[in-house]
């Protein structure tokens, strides 16, 4: 919330500024206005604009001082007892706008009894006249005074509120935040992983009776092959969930143990591995993997590792069977990254399969978008093209501390 000029003017860390304008606007009063024509006037003059000038740090003080100067001033004659009230009722005025309690009531008493004291003479046939005058001498001032403070009060109140309320807001959205990932967390565990779980489970039952010995016949060690990655790719599918789980339900406490699920000198084993498994489900493909990966940090290298599982995924269910792919990780120039996959099947020409469409190319849009990269994936001139680009420094990313 941007603060108006009004209140900085009036704000208690401006009140030397403001007591040297005002000093000066004074001072061309006496010149232009008033005159002092003797060495009284100029001493009256002199003293009563110290006076005014130390109210910028001790106006209470400077205000006593200046009433007792506006009595003896009046008292010797001086000719510029009007522009001394004028310099009296404006430290009142800085006493009421920095101050409050006992001082100011007591120092507007003070000036209200000097400017009464210089007309005693006067009374009581004067009365209305004085009581005018120490009305607009020292009650004004008070009054413009204490006026501005409240609102200078109100104005910091309000802006303390707000800046609570805003604090809150946030924290109010933190809490739906948390309890949104704990329910996406809930239902993760209860749903995903109790069946791949069970999936596991039943594959490593089912290996359990192919290899018993006591079997009729020898099991196909094609068989026996398949169960063993679908165990291995199922175990591995169950603890990535698991860590998922453990972030979603506290970011903070998982986030050393789990803000990437490879850490990155595994990452050019991991991708083997993936290039691995897609050669065990059929598919030819040809790798080539830039080891310098190994140097890059958790948010790209997971980036990197998802890139190859879902394009080399794709290319599993929508090329057909003989095709061919050609992978390439390797780092670019400045310490950009470049992932291509390109393949020779010819999904163009196969009927969409049924069911809805998954959302795999958007996910990787998306997490490429995210880290200021970019990704093209379409037809080629044969079969299918995917190639994402990943800028040098995801520092924008990091969270800030």
């Amino acid at each position: 919330m941007k603060r108006p000029w009004t209140a900085a003017a009036f704000d208690s860390t401006s009140a030397s500024t403001r007591v040297l304008v005002l000093a000066g606007v004074l001072m061309g009063g006496l010149l232009v206005v008033y005159r002092p024509s003797g060495a009284l006037d100029a001493a009256v003059a002199a003293a009563a604009l110290v006076s005014c000038l130390a109210g910028a740090r001790w106006p209470f003080a400077a205000l006593l001082s200046q009433s007792c100067l506006l009595v003896a001033a009046h008292q010797l004659g001086a000719g510029i007892v009007p522009a001394v009230k004028v310099l009296a009722a404006v430290t009142l005025f800085e006493l009421a706008v920095r101050r409050s309690g006992r001082r100011v009531a007591a120092g507007a008493a003070v000036l209200a009894l000097a400017v009464a004291a210089n007309r005693l003479a006067d009374l009581p046939g004067a009365l209305p006249e004085v009581l005018y005058k120490m009305g607009i001498v020292a009650g004004l001032p008070l009054l413009l005074g204490a006026y501005i403070r409240f609102s200078r009060d109100a104005v910091r109140h309000a802006r303390e509120r707000a800046e609570q309320d805003e604090l809150r807001a946030g924290q109010r959205l933190l809490a739906a935040r948390a309890a949104e990932r704990t329910a996406i967390a809930r239902e993760l565990h209860d749903l995903v992983a109790h069946h791949v779980s069970s999936m596991v489970l039943r594959v490593g039952v089912a290996r359990h009776v192919l290899g018993d010995t006591g079997t009729d016949r020898a099991a196909d060690p094609r068989i026996t092959d398949v169960l063993d990655d679908l165990h291995s790719s199922g175990s591995a599918a169950l603890e990535d969930l698991r860590r998922l789980v453990a972030v979603l339900r506290d970011p903070d406490s998982a986030r050393p143990a789990t803000a990437s699920l490879v850490a990155a000198e595994e990452l050019p084993a991991v991708l083997d591995e993936v290039v691995s498994r897609s050669r065990r489900n059929g598919l030819a493909v040809t790798a080539s993997l830039d080891p310098a990966v190994a140097g890059l940090d958790a948010v790209r290298g997971l980036a990197v590792l998802r890139l190859v599982q879902e394009g080399l995924a794709n290319v599993v269910k929508h090329a057909g069977p003989g095709a061919h792919a050609r992978l390439t990780v390797r780092m670019a120039g400045g310490g950009a990254i470049h992932v291509g996959l390109h393949d020779d099947g010819a999904r163009t020409h196969r009927p969409p399969e049924p069911g809805p469409r998954g959302h795999g190319l958007i996910g990787m849009r998306e997490r490429v978008s995210l880290l200021g990269g970019s990704l093209e994936a379409g037809p080629a001139s044969t079969g299918w093209r995917l190639i994402a680009e990943l800028p040098a420094s995801t520092a924008s990313l990091e969270p800030q501390t």
